[in-house]
């Protein structure tokens, strides 16, 4: 079963200010679009990839519509101007999950940016849910099996269920027994966890995992004593960096358009703060952002929300 689909080239569109200037550009007008998974002549780029999956938030009971995410994204990222790094974005289409079949369609993604990796590009990938972690996690992790590997999520949720299928609630503990399995160690930080929306027995396995977990509250009010030298300390340790944003580590009043839309959460401006030296590192090999719901999202502020996010990490992440 082919689960891969390119992105309609309706898609990418919007205002044309070329007239006025040859670098008066937008995204829509500097993305490249091979119109299949074409890596090799891509080397050194950003491949842009979508996840188009609802299964996972369906089986953690959660509210279905990201998988209408990529693309709402991506026309959201379309008309914004295209600075240095921007055109180093090409958009190699998506993976659609099939209902039920959500283990293909994470191994259909896995494979796909596996491919990517080992052509030396990075990947930027659109979720679904953050069943999409797992996928993109492992392919990394295979891509660079003497390395050490360090994990960040953004995220209100630890997302270290137990349970006997896979789900948007299952990848950080699967990462951990894929690392289990390929007997090297497992490095994982969650930056903005929130205790009001995590279980006594999510705590107890993080705990178990050596997971650093640093809350929301500690964001917000020792930012510079907790956030800044856990940055710094994956910065100078891991080999590569994989950074996973669940766009429910944001307010509710600037991100509604999630699953599960967080009461407290971390602003943009701060979440930008954490990400920048990520980018500008030079060991980020990987991000994704997740859980973008666009049924929640009737005035498409929450896409703005996101794509910014998504501009900001392209024009940072330079060699």
């Amino acid at each position: 079963m082919n689960l891969w689909h390119p992105v309609d080239p309706s898609v990418w569109q919007g205002r044309d200010d070329s007239a006025e200037a040859a670098n008066a550009l937008r995204l829509f007008q500097t993305i490249s679009q091979p119109g299949e998974i074409s890596v090799q002549s891509q080397r050194g780029k950003i491949a842009l990839l979508g996840f188009e999956c609802d299964e996972g938030v369906k089986r953690n009971q959660g509210r279905p519509g990201a998988a209408q995410g990529p693309d709402m994204l991506r026309k959201a990222l379309a008309g914004m101007a295209s600075h240095k790094g921007h055109d180093q974005l090409v958009d190699l289409g998506n993976i659609r999950a099939e209902p039920d079949r959500l283990e293909e369609a994470q191994q259909a993604l896995h494979d796909t940016v596996l491919a990517c990796q080992q052509a030396r590009m990075r990947t930027l990938v659109f979720g679904g849910g953050h069943e999409t972690a797992f996928a993109h996690g492992s392919a990394i992790l295979d891509a660079f099996p003497g390395e050490q590997i360090g994990i960040i999520n953004l995220d209100a949720h630890l997302d270290l269920r137990h349970a006997s299928r896979a789900s948007s609630g299952t990848p950080f503990r699967q990462l951990a027994l894929h690392c289990e399995a390929q007997q090297r160690e497992f490095h994982y930080t969650c930056i903005g966890a929130s205790p009001a929306a995590n279980t006594q027995a999510l705590w107890d396995e993080a705990a178990r995992r050596n997971v650093t977990v640093i809350e929301d509250l500690a964001v917000l009010n020792a930012y510079e004593e907790q956030v800044m030298p856990e940055i710094a300390r994956h910065i100078a340790r891991f080999d590569r960096l994989y950074l996973t944003i669940d766009l429910d580590v944001m307010p509710s009043w600037e991100m509604p358009a999630v699953s599960a839309p967080a009461a407290l959460g971390v602003p943009l401006a701060v979440i930008l703060r954490i990400v920048q030296p990520l980018c500008r590192s030079g060991k980020l090999q990987a991000v994704d952002l997740v859980e973008f719901n666009p049924l929640f999202d009737p005035q498409g502020a929450g896409a703005k929300v996101a794509a910014r996010l998504a501009w900001q990490i392209a024009h940072w992440w330079q060699h």
